[in-house]
């Protein structure tokens, strides 16, 4: 696991070269490099962090020279072993052990098509001297990430936007549009990217710059097209592949963690991952009780320690009490984008903590919740859908007490009161509107007497995106349809994204066995009601683990991976939240109004509404602004 960089006929593309590299170098504190090429045609630079993993040689460092070829790639390639097989068998010579260079001859035997033959997360750049050209590409699901701007006749890339903004920050302008999505989502999503000219390169895709100006993007693998095949097939056996999975994801040089909540998926993939390697150990968190006290949160370190214990794996144990007012400011910068997780803090410190034991990999169960249908909100709009049904005179009484419920008191949350204001918030909608309503911030009409007057048509461009790419699809279920959409949109834009800046930022890598190519597809295959089967969520997924795991945890309610985020809201930033989000830049600017926001934070700290998580989303997108603008960008 790396972190890459480039520049694609560009003056000064040295110069940026090594700026960008320089930036990114907690993604790699292993070796690093840039490789230069310049004739009458063509510039190209490219530059590379690297964390050794798989062939710990310098043979292996990058970027990689062959011939023509030269690459710089961050990412497992988990089947490399099978394709060195094949390549070799065709003729391929190589010279190191390691999976780059792989990538570097599969292209040269298949171009485009060694794409569909790679099994693993990627981003990756290979110039070819001989034709001049670039070509850029990024695995099926978008764990690995890739930024990129089109900069005069050619491109400047990087695996993160900082080294970007780090290299051509006073050339480039604030997307505020994008800044609408964060407050809707609480995330940027793919689509979209927070600095005008900046894109990321789709999922699923690869794009080609040429000498002569012209360039090209092409999808290899669309997770909407696998969908629509898999549901229109048999169902797959999800014991076999989940497991197979697992067992690929274990290819490393060095030492594998996992992590465990204690839930469902983490036990997955941590039990399997043992079974495999009686090496593999754990690493879980806890939190102070007076911070769950407030967050109502469950004990899930209980359930983390019953399956270190039952299985004997070694477990390790963090608890998450940051200095979160010296904490937050890094933490913003770390993700790049204004994202308002507080999970992201939870990996930084836990990989921080696993690093220092010299840990460099771990896995995590991350994307089963969207794939087998797992979330709270996908059984919520369920339940919506019927409530829906009622007469008008059965709903407005429920309409009217839910609304008037305190969402804490004396200190304490009141958890389910917390889920009834939030059911009621979309319970009455159409099923698009419905989904997103059930985990975005606000409807939009508070959306839009939040932020400038003239922000207010971004809005509109924003919501019709979500019904864009809900619609894209020729599902016949509501469950795969909420799968599908959270695969495309939440899973892309807030889960692999805080991982991948989090992890990388302890020069971590997170290997994440449910979000692969195969075990998608085999999703996919599941029909809708067998996902969520009356009120149990996951049954399929729980229904392959009742042979793993025992009958407590596959049945347990539900984990979470959340944070004190209330306690912290309330007690430790309730002074920063004053000074640097009231009296911010953003309210300065007249970007968001003032008033919507005094109401938000007199509302939460009063006990009436669970505004949280909206005014974390806020502070930290107050953080963001000024370090973006501190870095030469405009508004």
């Amino acid at each position: 696991m790396c972190g890459i960089t480039g520049c694609y006929q560009q003056p000064d593309g040295r110069k940026l070269a090594d700026v960008m590299t320089d930036r990114i170098a907690h993604r790699g504190p292993d070796a690093g490099g840039v490789w230069s090429h310049e004739d009458e045609r063509v510039s190209i630079h490219l530059g590379h962090r690297r964390l050794s993993i798989i062939d710990l040689s310098s043979a292996a460092d990058q970027p990689l020279r062959k011939d023509t070829l030269s690459l710089v790639y961050n990412g497992e390639l988990y089947n490399y072993k099978e394709l060195r097989a094949e390549l070799a068998s065709r003729g391929a010579r190589f010279a190191t052990q390691s999976d780059t260079e792989v990538v570097l001859e599969a292209w040269r035997a298949w171009g485009p098509a060694a794409l569909n033959k790679f099994r693993g997360m990627f981003a990756f750049a290979l110039a070819d001297i001989a034709t001049g050209e670039l070509v850029l590409a990024r695995d099926p699901l978008g764990i690995k990430p890739l930024f990129y701007h089109q900069r005069g006749d050619g491109v400047v890339f990087a695996s993160e936007l900082k080294a970007l903004l780090a290299a051509a920050g006073a050339e480039l302008r604030i997307e505020p549009g994008a800044l609408v999505a964060s407050m809707l989502y609480y995330w940027v999503p793919e689509q979209r990217c927070t600095i005008q000219g900046v894109a990321k390169l789709p999922a699923g895709s690869w794009a080609r710059f040429r000498p002569d100006g012209s360039h090209e993007t092409r999808y290899y693998w669309r997770v909407q097209d696998i969908a629509a095949d898999a549901a229109n097939g048999p169902a797959q056996d999800l014991r076999a592949v989940i497991k197979e999975s697992v067992a690929a994801h274990l290819v490393a040089d060095v030492p594998v963690s996992s992590f465990l909540s204690g839930g469902l998926d983490s036990s997955i993939i941590t039990v399997l991952a043992h079974q495999d390697s009686s090496a593999v150990d754990a690493y879980t968190i806890t939190f102070r009780p007076e911070d769950q006290k407030l967050e109502a949160m469950p004990d899930d370190a209980v359930y983390a320690r019953k399956v270190a214990a039952h299985f004997g794996i070694d477990l390790h144990e963090i608890e998450i009490s940051p200095d979160i007012v010296n904490l937050l400011p890094r933490m913003v910068d770390i993700l790049d984008e204004p994202i308002g997780d507080p999970a992201a803090i939870n990996t930084l410190l836990m990989c921080e903590a696993a690093r220092e034991r010299g840990v460099k990999v771990i896995l995590s169960g991350m994307g089963a919740d969207e794939l087998f249908g797992g979330y709270r909100k996908h059984l919520a709009c369920l339940m919506a859908s019927r409530y829906s049904g009622l007469p008008a005179f059965a709903r407005a009484p429920a309409r009217l007490a839910v609304r008037s419920l305190p969402v804490s008191v004396g200190g304490r949350g009141l958890r389910y009161t917390r889920w009834a204001k939030r059911f009621m918030t979309f319970a009455e909608l159409p099923e698009e509107a419905r989904f997103r309503r059930s985990y975005t911030l606000y409807d939009p009409d508070e959306l839009a007497a939040l932020v400038s007057p003239d922000l207010v048509g971004n809005v509109g461009d924003v919501i019709a995106e979500h019904a864009a790419i809900y619609t894209d699809n020729a599902l016949d279920d509501e469950v795969n349809r909420m799968c599908l959409a959270d695969t495309r949109l939440f899973m892309a834009g807030l889960n692999l994204t805080y991982t991948d800046r989090a992890s990388m930022a302890a020069s971590v890598e997170v290997r994440v066995p449910f979000v692969d190519r195969v075990v998608a597809q085999a999703a996919f295959s599941i029909a809708g009601q067998d996902k969520i089967r009356g009120r149990t969520a996951k049954a399929a997924l729980k229904d392959a683990a009742a042979g793993w795991l025992p009958d407590e945890i596959v049945h347990r309610p539900k984990a979470s991976f959340g944070a004190p985020l209330r306690a912290w809201v309330r007690n430790d930033l309730r002074e920063l939240i004053g000074d640097v989000l009231v009296g911010g830049e953003l309210v300065q600017a007249g970007m968001l109004r003032k008033g919507a926001v005094l109401r938000l934070i007199a509302d939460e700290q009063a006990g009436r509404e669970d505004y949280a998580k909206q005014i974390w989303q806020l502070l930290s997108m107050e953080l963001w602004y000024r370090g973006v603008r501190a870095a030469g960008v405009a508004a």
